[in-house]
């Protein structure tokens, strides 16, 4: 060998050396000591439990064990301790680049070249995922599949990629290939196999899916279609298409087709570009591409959720579509997952920056054989779509047999007791007292029966294409005359209240009316009102699948629930007062009958406040325990039934309109038999027989 050969093979050697020893120092410096990554890392090599005493409700955490770095956090519950959270992670940025390196490329070791050229630097080093991809391969990203697919897909190992890819669509999607986007999802489909679901769980940031979601469109929004119509991936948990399109472009469409849960039978999605909507593009070409995720849904996570008792899975693909800026609506179609009949689907979008779904993003136009059709409004916030299985939504024939029944014995109850009050009104209305007793069982009686019409108008409206002004008018009269059922009903114990402390009998009959009906009327006007000014503008008035007040968004329901049950509790109290108070003597005649009338008012608001509170406390219940059916049925009887109760317990019960009752009926029996005993008089015959 040549001295210059010589040379040249041990500076060769030299400078594979010195890059080796570098290469290990810069992962000392991320994962603390140079670890071996050849062996692909098995599940089972991560520690499972945490060592000490479990007491609730504390916590620990575990080193995870070689080759991963990071804790796996637990917590105890139940004297067991349960994983919580876990960053292990097998990946790191120098292992993604450590087979690229300058001295597997130095194929300039041969005699014949100059000592000169050779350069005994240390290469630079890579500092961040883009400058690793632009350096070793920035035409198809492709150098980083085959390490993320080696990787074992744990917790940490999913943020860490959902992290690369989130750096890739930021800062490298300015000029997207279709080879780009088969390697972005090729690694995207890594962490979203459904083996790897359930890691998702105990990642830290709640947030990773929903950045993986905006990574993705972000990403596919750059990607420039070449051929007329194609495929671009076909992986088995994310599958991008796309085509060209114009204003000639006759109706498009996505199908997708997708095996969900290992199961033989695939779910279907598709979606559709109107006529009407394409006639809004341009003369010159442009390109619409749609992506379908089978398994994204399991672990897309809503922000400012906190409150809500009752999940929302989504229950078909998530189908996300970049279209030109000029086209905003577009028509979907899902088959449902899950395909029991108490699986009721609501059309919704995943609105990027709120990272929640958006029900007011779609509406839902058919729901038929577990396919569910939505016309949904596309924007740059809202990309996503898909179809959630809301279960407190209870879809049964028992509950809507209740219901029927009931409204229609409430009603008949309802205008049975108005008749009966018109009927003795001259008879029972002595007092002052028992004037206003009256009119507060008649206000009741308006009130609840006025807002039975308005639950049926809005239930059947509720079936239909619904228009959100109409939906906002109907559950604001429904809202204010239930209301006004409570208000009146608290006037009804205030009326107690002054009857003990005998102020009624010198108050003016036209004073206590006007007091009545300021609180019976004009107090749940302004608390219906309020509700509507405030809830109205952000459209978190009504709820999505029924004109009623709206809970999961903007709590709206609490504008009814807190007043009635505050009512409620003021009226019991009341009630109790009555019961120490009336028992001692009064002296005077008329003291005497008033103190009876407010015994028979506490008798009558001691038996229905109970049954209002109860039955809207059951109403608040089937909201905390969505998914149970008992509370629905007990709420539907008691709910439909209320008329019926005014009925018996504040009219039929009642001894003074019993005795009105009979002395009308007697006094109507009694008119013909006067009239035929004096057509049969002694008198009246001898003026016949003269006749």
């Amino acid at each position: 060998m040549k001295p210059q050969e010589t040379m040249i093979c041990c500076l060769m050697l030299f400078l594979a050396t010195e890059c080796f020893h570098y290469r290990a120092k810069i992962h000392t410096k991320d994962g603390g000591k140079l670890q071996h990554f050849e062996e692909k890392p098995k599940t089972g090599k991560i520690q499972e439990k945490c060592h000490g005493p479990c007491i609730s409700p504390s916590n620990c955490s575990e080193t995870c064990a070689q080759p991963f770095h990071g804790e796996i956090g637990f917590t105890c519950n139940q004297k067991k301790w349960q994983k919580s959270t876990e960053t292990c992670t097998s990946l790191s940025l120098e292992m993604l680049f450590k087979d690229l390196n300058s001295v597997s490329r130095l194929s300039i070791a041969a005699p014949s070249i100059p000592l000169r050229i050779l350069d005994f630097q240390a290469p630079e080093p890579i500092e961040s995922v883009v400058q690793g991809i632009r350096k070793n391969c920035l035409q198809d990203y492709a150098c980083i599949i085959n390490v993320v697919k080696s990787s074992e897909a744990t917790s940490g190992n999913i943020a860490f990629i959902v992290q690369l890819l989130k750096n890739i669509s930021t800062d490298l999607s300015d000029n997207v290939t279709q080879e780009k986007m088969k390697s972005y999802s090729i690694v995207a489909n890594h962490i979203l196999d459904s083996a790897a679901i359930s890691n998702w769980t105990f990642i830290p940031n709640k947030n990773a899916s929903s950045d993986l979601l905006q990574s993705v469109n972000l990403f596919a929004r750059q990607l420039h279609i070449q051929n007329e119509s194609e495929n671009i991936v076909d992986e088995p948990f994310i599958q991008t298409k796309g085509f060209h399109l114009n204003h000639n472009t006759s109706e498009k469409s996505f199908r997708f087709s997708r095996n969900m849960n290992n199961t033989t039978e695939d779910i279907l999605g598709m979606i559709e570009i109107p006529k009407h909507e394409l006639w809004k593009l341009p003369p010159n070409t442009s390109q619409a591409i749609s992506i379908a995720f089978p398994t994204l849904g399991a672990v897309l996570e809503e922000a400012h959720l906190q409150n809500v008792s009752f999940p929302r899975p989504v229950n078909g693909l998530v189908l996300s579509v970049i279209l030109p800026e000029r086209l905003k609506q577009i028509l979907l179609t899902f088959e449902k997952i899950n395909k029991s009949r108490s699986a009721r689907a609501q059309c919704v979008g995943w609105h990027s920056r709120k990272r929640r779904w958006d029900e007011n993003a779609c509406e839902m136009t058919s729901d038929i054989r577990n396919k569910v059709k939505c016309r949904c409004n596309y924007t740059n916030a809202v990309m996503s779509f898909s179809i959630l299985m809301s279960p407190k939504s209870i879809d049964n024939k028992i509950l809507d047999y209740i219901t029927c029944i009931g409204l229609s014995v409430s009603i008949l109850s309802l205008i049975l007791c108005l008749l009966i009050e018109a009927t003795v009104w001259s008879r029972v209305v002595v007092t002052e007292i028992s004037y206003m007793r009256h009119v507060c069982i008649v206000n009741i009686a308006v009130s609840l029966l006025t807002a039975n019409v308005w639950f049926i108008i809005s239930s059947n409206f509720s079936k239909k294409a619904r228009d959100h002004k109409w939906c906002v008018a109907m559950t604001f009269f429904s809202h204010f005359f239930y209301l006004s059922l409570f208000f009146w009903m608290l006037f009804k114990a205030l009326l107690i209240i002054y009857g003990i402390l005998v102020v009624f009998h010198r108050m003016m009959k036209s004073r206590m009316m006007a007091i009545g009906f300021v609180i019976g009327y004009g107090f749940p006007l302004i608390i219906a009102v309020t509700t509507v000014a405030i809830t109205v503008p952000e459209k978190g008035y009504v709820r999505h699948d029924a004109c009623w007040l709206n809970w999961d968004n903007t709590k709206a329901l609490l504008a009814f629930a807190i007043p009635a049950l505050v009512i409620v509790a003021v009226n019991l109290l009341v009630v109790l007062v009555v019961a120490v108070n009336t028992q001692r003597p009064f002296i005077g005649s008329s003291k005497s009958q008033d103190v009876a009338i407010i015994r028979r008012i506490s008798k009558n608001v001691a038996i229905l406040t109970p049954l209002l509170g109860l039955t809207w406390g059951f109403g608040i219940a089937t909201l905390i325990e969505g998914n149970s059916l008992i509370f629905h049925i007990i709420f539907a009887l008691l709910n439909a039934f209320q008329g019926f109760f005014i009925l018996l317990f504040g009219t039929i019960m009642d001894q003074k309109i019993r005795d009105a009752l009979r002395m009308k009926m007697s006094s109507l029996k009694g008119q013909p038999r006067v009239a035929e005993n004096a057509s049969l008089s002694p008198t009246n015959g001898s003026k016949l027989m003269n006749r």
